[in-house]
């Protein structure tokens, strides 16, 4: 008769366990859908009721500028799919610029809603100093929880030596 509440104690032990790793794998279901750079000139941004004095309307997606005063710069169009929100996450992006064989770091902080939505996250100003006519040599951006979990990731074919 003993065996029977340690036997329950271990089954509560595995179940609790097994909830734990459950949350801990849902993070994982976060992914990219898509990643598109490209340049985009400032007038792209400009809404009508930006001419009746509203502010900068971004309803239909998120943006995110390495300087927040430029509208003008290199942007990385990224849909991210995400079963559960991700209050505290972060962009981290890499860039090999044109201009400097080192990659340069650039962090986004961001909430990310349960839903697909689309991020703009710009390198404007002095961040992207070869204007429209220059593209990054390589590129690697990874959405970081808060904790510092991995949540996705993609990079340009460029942007490590491939496999042998």
């Amino acid at each position: 008769m003993d065996h029977v509440p340690r036997l329950l104690r271990r089954l509560s032990s595995c179940a609790i366990m097994a909830g734990l790793l459950a949350a801990a794998a849902r993070g994982s279901d976060v992914e990219f859908v898509r990643v598109w750079p490209g340049w985009r000139e400032a007038s792209s941004f400009e809404r009508i009721g930006e001419y009746f004095g509203r502010p900068e309307n971004n309803r239909r997606e998120v943006v995110l500028r390495s300087q927040r005063a430029e509208r003008e710069g290199y942007y990385f169009l990224v849909r991210v799919k995400s079963p559960e929100p991700v209050p505290a996450a972060q962009f981290e992006l890499q860039v090999i610029r044109p201009d400097a064989p080192q990659p340069k770091r650039f962090t986004f902080p961001v909430a990310v809603p349960a839903k697909q939505t689309v991020f703009q996250l710009g390198l404007t100003g002095p961040d992207w100093p070869g204007g429209k006519i220059a593209s990054p040599i390589a590129w690697r951006l990874a959405l970081v929880s808060g904790d510092g979990r991995l949540l996705a990731e993609q990079k340009s074919f460029l942007w490590e030596k491939p496999a042998k």
